[in-house]
């Protein structure tokens, strides 16, 4: 995947498409992120790099509960793409 914003605005879109709100915030996040599961919000840090923003979001939406089968056609190649990105860096 490119670090671009338009790759950042895709993969928001996979967020907001099962309902999860992104936000960027100042705090002192050790990982540079924190997701709050029952409001279905990731707080990401605000001084965070374009680049550091698609890979800390390519590394936490494997972690949520998404269920690929009721996201659009468009998001759901988005997050396959997203799926198989987290799963390379994991190699």
């Amino acid at each position: 995947m490119k670090f671009t914003q338009t790759t950042l605005d895709k993969i928001e879109r996979v967020l907001d498409e099962v309902g999860y709100i992104v936000r960027y915030e100042r705090g002192n996040f050790q990982s540079g992120y924190c997701i709050l599961e029952q409001k279905k919000v990731v707080v990401l840090n605000k001084f965070l790099p374009l680049e550091g923003r698609i890979s800390t979001l390519i590394d936490i939406i494997p972690q949520l509960k998404v269920s690929p089968d009721a996201l659009n056609p468009d998001v759901r190649r988005i997050y396959e793409e997203i799926l198989s990105a987290a799963h390379l860096s994991e190699s």
